[in-house]
């Protein structure tokens, strides 16, 4: 079973500190004062992110427990990039406001590429035998 140094949980703490904060500063001043016409567009994206954002927190204290966050936030934005904005870019739709969605998805990204321990999410997450489905 590959160990996961001190240095690669200070590394994971870390980016659950930037998800954390980030998410804090966009979502939460959105959450605590909205109109009822943005509830209705955009009020259940921006729970899910605050939901996420919360999470995260968690994160800094139990950064391997908490690893699905992560690799939640690499594959919904992986999805995202792939599926609405290189059709846009290909497409030359980008504005200002997508491109800067873009910028912080691809750095979102390669953050979780690069703190999430990979042997240690593969011995825990792919070769891990399943749990049961009904009682034996």
């Amino acid at each position: 079973m590959p160990e996961v140094s001190m240095f690669r949980l200070y590394v994971l703490r870390a980016a659950y500190l930037l998800l954390a904060v980030g998410l804090a500063i966009m979502v939460w001043p959105k959450l605590l004062s909205h109109t009822a016409e943005w509830a209705i567009q955009h009020g259940d994206t921006v729970s899910l992110l605050a939901g996420v954002q919360l999470l995260s927190v968690l994160g800094i204290r139990y950064p391997l427990k908490m690893l699905p966050v992560l690799i939640f936030e690499l594959v919904w934005k992986s999805v995202w990039l792939m599926t609405i904005a290189l059709p846009l870019w290909r497409a030359g739709q980008i504005d200002a406001g997508t491109a800067e969605s873009v910028e912080a998805c691809v750095f979102g990204v390669v953050i979780c590429l690069i703190a999430i321990p990979w042997p240690y999410a593969y011995v825990h997450y792919i070769r891990a035998p399943g749990e049961k489905w009904k009682a034996v």
